[in-house]
């Protein structure tokens, strides 16, 4: 295995940016620190990367580390335009939209984006559903404030009505009717998985969708091909490929879904390109309330095939 490839460490930008996780007040990274974690598994990638990131007196430049931080989630948006992303999210959310519609709840729905960075998933829904029409609420949410702050200048800038914080998604304050993901659960691994699926037992929480690289033998070839002709930065070109390494099995996911929720039933959208053998490059944890899933599956219609054994 690449020392690169190898999924038993972080990503990048998973240790370059520190927050109180009380207050998110911005913590100091000590590069050194950084430099020690990928030394241990001789990471020479991820070494170079890091050791060409400014540093004030060894401690890593915030202001350099947002501007990267900016540029690696603009590159990462143009893989999502690519890749159609808006539309896959829209065509999978309506549908869980009308299915909770249909139950008769015709309250206004809160769509919480976890971790949504500069906010592409969000702020294409605003752009392209007529919210009042099916009375949603769109908010992206992350612990990143120079990630929030860019999310909404581009918000305002297009005009989009949607909006972001910065904060705890699951907090009682910020509580949503649905949750969604895009690459962020693959961040979440062992015990610390199922803490994060546990969260969504609200009592207002109806469904949640989470979309994330799916694992395969190719996953990381792929991964690499994009990411070298697409990429600019060191960081986006490691993370990148080590992201798609990372990911879950769809029986990781599921698994801990039913432990974590079992208010929930849970299970995997999208693994196959219809019914051929051939593998999608994301897949899908869905989880929706249980009075909710026979209609949820009228809704799906046809769409029902890419749908595995969801309980």
């Amino acid at each position: 295995m690449l020392a690169a490839w190898n999924p038993a460490q972080p990503e990048i930008t998973d240790l370059i940016i520190q927050h109180d996780p009380r207050t998110l007040e911005r913590l100091p990274v000590r590069k050194q620190d950084v430099l020690e974690v990928f030394a241990g598994f001789r990471n020479h990638k991820a070494l170079r990367a890091v050791d060409a990131l400014p540093d004030l007196a060894g401690i890593l430049d915030n202001r350099a580390i947002d501007r990267i931080l900016i540029s690696t989630h603009w590159e990462m948006q143009r893989l999502a335009e690519e890749f159609y992303h808006g539309h896959r999210v829209w065509d999978l959310l309506r549908r869980l939209v009308s299915t909770i519609r249909s139950s008769g709840n015709r309250e206004k729905l809160r769509v919480i984006d976890v971790g949504c960075g500069i906010g592409y998933t969000t702020r294409w829904l605003a752009a392209h559903i007529p919210l009042e029409h099916h009375g949603l609420e769109l908010v992206g949410m992350d612990l990143n404030s120079t990630l929030i702050r860019e999310a909404a200048r581009l918000a305002s800038a297009e005009g989009l009505n949607c909006h972001f914080i910065q904060g705890d998604a699951f907090s009682r304050e910020h509580s949503g009717h649905i949750y969604l993901s895009t690459g962020v659960i693959h961040h979440f691994r062992g015990q610390s998985l199922c803490e994060f699926l546990s969260r969504h037992e609200q009592a207002d929480t109806l469904a949640f969708l989470h979309y994330d690289f799916q694992p395969s033998f190719l996953a990381p070839f792929g991964s690499w091909f994009f990411h070298y002709l697409r990429m600019r930065t060191a960081i986006a070109k490691h993370d990148g490929v080590l992201s798609a390494v990372r990911a879950h099995t769809a029986d990781t996911l599921v698994d801990a879904a039913r432990s974590a929720v079992p208010g929930f039933a849970s299970g995997i959208y999208g693994a196959r390109i219809w019914k051929t053998p051939a593998p999608r490059v994301f897949h899908t944890l869905v989880g929706i309330r249980r009075p909710l899933l026979e209609e949820f599956r009228q809704q799906l219609g046809i769409r029902m095939v890419r749908l595995g054994e969801l309980r």
